[in-house]
């Protein structure tokens, strides 16, 4: 029986879903949201304020501040929480509702950013305000998660080695893309690995990561409008972008077999189901990483009307997992 005194002690490393007659191919999706913070994001967390305390930048009486679109921002209200900091989570309106409001309810500030002033930009117009807190007062600390090699270093420790140790004959891993901190710590612990693992980067329609053009991105979690500066393309063997649309109708059809997750779960899912059909994928052990669970999507992912605001009324027309990649 596992006992913790804190949240971050706790996390389940080794549940997989058989997607195989979800959609189609065989495919194994690692579910990252079983965690008190409900997501991938927990480890990432607790290795940036881990290491911030340990070379004294984070100390009694700091208040952290980080731009999260949820996850993250989750994760740290957790962790400061337990430790005693105050936290400040800069946002944007299109993060959950829900989301926001367990922040809150764990004691921290949201600061929601609506306007993306002259950049045009939500991120750059949050990390700006991140920045002016910074400077208005000593006691704020960034750890930027966009940076900080301790966010890619989470996923080389712990998550990579997980995959490793349950499927030593990988082939090919799917890793959704947003700070890059999932997708660098993994592709650097399997370009060292015994076997050749292709290591596939999926991303949203619209997102600036990879190079290409700026347009709506809608759902949280995935895609960024600022390239990370923790991406290093030379570990990346391919890039798939996939549109909303179909992680929309991706993630309904998870939620019709019973498996509710989020918007970057389906994400990863479309592509890597694109990707299998291309491919003569029979003799391949593909993975896939789920960063979180589906609750906090109720209001968009999961609402219709939201859905037929947003996308339109044939967006949930078909019930297949539709094949909707791009390659780059």
């Amino acid at each position: 029986m596992p006992v913790i005194s804190v949240p971050q002690d706790f996390n389940v490393e080794e549940l997989y879903i058989d997607l195989r007659q979800v959609v189609g191919h065989s495919l194994y999706l690692k579910c990252e949201g079983f965690n008190f913070a409900g997501s991938i994001k927990m480890k990432a967390a607790t290795e940036m304020v881990e290491a911030a305390e340990r070379t004294g930048v984070l100390r009694p009486g700091s208040v952290l501040v980080e731009s999260s679109s949820g996850n993250l921002g989750v994760a740290l209200s957790m962790i400061a929480a337990s430790k005693g900091y105050e936290f400040v989570c800069v946002t944007d309106f299109r993060c959950n509702l829900s989301t926001r409001r367990l922040m809150e309810a764990l004691g921290s500030r949201v600061h929601v950013i609506s306007d993306p002033g002259a950049t045009g930009d939500l991120l750059r117009a949050r990390i700006d305000h991140v920045t002016a807190l910074c400077a208005s007062d000593p006691r704020y600390v960034w750890l930027n998660q966009y940076a900080n090699p301790h966010n890619w270093k989470a996923h080389y420790r712990r998550t990579a080695p997980a995959i490793a140790r349950q499927f030593p004959r990988l082939d090919v891993l799917f890793v959704g893309t947003g700070t890059t901190g999932t997708l660098m710590g993994c592709a650097r612990y399997f370009r060292e690995w015994h076997r050749p693992v292709r290591v596939v980067a999926v991303d949203s329609a619209g997102s600036v990561t990879f190079g290409g053009p700026p347009g709506r991105r809608m759902i949280p979690g995935l895609g960024t409008g600022v390239r990370p500066a923790l991406l290093d393309e030379s570990y990346v063997d391919e890039v798939v972008h996939v549109e909303e649309a179909d992680t929309i109708r991706a993630c309904h059809r998870l939620a019709r077999s019973g498996f509710l997750f989020g918007g970057s779960t389906g994400t990863v899912v479309s592509s890597a189901v694109d990707w299998l059909a291309q491919h003569d994928a029979r003799e391949l052990t593909a993975v896939a990483i789920a960063p979180d669970l589906g609750e906090r999507y109720l209001d968009t992912v999961y609402q219709n009307t939201w859905l037929r605001d947003i996308y339109g009324e044939d967006v949930l027309r078909s019930d297949e997992v539709t094949a909707g990649g791009r390659r780059a």
